[in-house]
């Protein structure tokens, strides 16, 4: 395959592996596994995306100036200056076309960027999330104030250029922070919904702004369907989903096997997304609990409750010996453990193979993020 090209990436610095062969990439991100993980079980090929350009969903802009004019882009890697951006190739063309309309548009109608450093100004970010089942798209104006001058009037005009962005929304923040959306941040939905509907195994997922959806759709479907067939389920299963979100997994397992499900989370938003999805797809074998998944699990231990399988997607950082300890104390069958980091993954694995009594049966690395460091790996232990 031949290698890919970006002529921002000297400058951009957001991409690992943009300039390099495919194959090249994931025999680095192979070896990258092995180094952490072949001590427990044999580490099965990488599974390659089938789209290596073009694949992300999620996008997130930041807004800047240049000669008088509004323009979006990236922020050079470990620095606050923004890298003015007209095409990534790994953004879905409509959010290619997207962001060229806000510019066109938020220029038209005199609505000036943030500046971090004065304070000054209107337009921060913009977040957008495309589906691709669907093909609809939503838009979020990360501002500094929530009466961002014009906002209904470019939101109008931007629908009528682009019809299938069916929610354009404002969300305020006023800190001195690059982050985009801080926590409990508001948002006033002045187009549309305020969410789109996305597909994803079967299922029908309602995306809002602030709801986790994998940014490569068609991997993230590859990667629940083999973490659904290490776990092998069976209708008479107690499943729990810790660290569950918006519920993906939680969701798919109840839907394929019928079994009683429980997923666990501490963001209540997330759990609100989850159990309005439960909904929209009739699942009544599926409920959510607002709780650390750690306690939760120590006291269903303490009752003597026990899961058949449990699944855990934890974030970067890892599973707590504490979550991974109560774990023990829930006995399930079956551990099915995805993570997006292979060393702290590897750590986990070591604390279980020392403490708890799993064997590791199966590692699959599976790309999500062609072009970036980051590797999606689904394990499965059982219990000896």
């Amino acid at each position: 395959m031949a290698k890919r090209f970006c002529p921002l990436s000297s400058r951009c610095g957001g991409c690992d592996y943009i300039n390099e062969r495919y194959e090249d990439e994931l025999l680095e991100k192979y070896m990258t596994e092995e180094k952490f993980l072949s001590r427990f079980c044999h580490v099965s090929p990488i599974l390659p995306s089938p789209e290596i350009t073009g694949y992300r969903c999620k996008v997130q802009a930041v807004c800047g100036e240049k000669d008088g004019k509004l323009v979006t882009g990236i922020y050079r890697r470990g620095t606050h200056k923004l890298i003015p951006v007209k095409s990534c190739i790994l953004e879905d063309e409509r959010a290619t076309e997207i962001l060229a309309a806000v510019r066109t548009l938020a220029n038209h109608y005199h609505i000036r960027a943030y500046d971090e450093d004065r304070m000054t100004g209107d337009l921060r970010h913009v977040l957008i999330r495309a589906s691709r089942y669907y093909d609809e798209a939503l838009v979020v104006l990360v501002a500094s104030d929530s009466n961002l001058k014009s906002a209904s009037d470019l939101a109008a005009a931007l629908h009528q250029r682009l019809p299938y962005v069916k929610s354009v929304s404002i969300i305020v923040n006023r800190e001195k922070t690059s982050m985009v959306i801080p926590d409990g941040a508001e948002e006033k939905v002045i187009y549309g919904k305020g969410y789109i509907m996305d597909r994803l195994s079967g299922l029908d997922f309602r995306i809002s702004s602030k709801s986790f959806f994998q940014v490569n759709p068609h991997q993230a479907e590859r990667l629940y369907t083999i973490a659904m067939n290490m776990a092998d389920l069976r209708e008479d299963d107690t499943v729990i989903d810790a660290y569950c979100g918006t519920g993906t997994i939680a969701l798919i397992a109840a839907h394929v096997s019928g079994c009683r499900v429980i997923g666990v989370e501490s963001n209540p938003e997330a759990v609100r997304d989850a159990e309005a999805n439960a909904r929209l797809n009739g699942l009544d074998n599926v409920s959510f609990i607002t709780a650390d998944a750690s306690r939760y699990m120590k006291e269903m231990a303490k009752k003597g409750e026990h899961c058949s399988v449990l699944f855990l997607d934890p974030p970067r950082s890892g599973a707590s010996e504490e979550f991974l300890a109560a774990a023990g104390r829930m006995a399930p069958e079956r551990i099915v453990y995805i993570s997006c980091n292979p060393e702290t993954l590897g750590r986990d694995l070591r604390y279980i193979h020392r403490f708890l009594p799993y064997k590791t049966r199966g590692i699959q690395p599976v790309d999500l993020f062609p072009a970036s460091a980051h590797i999606e790996t689904a394990v499965f232990l059982d219990r000896y």
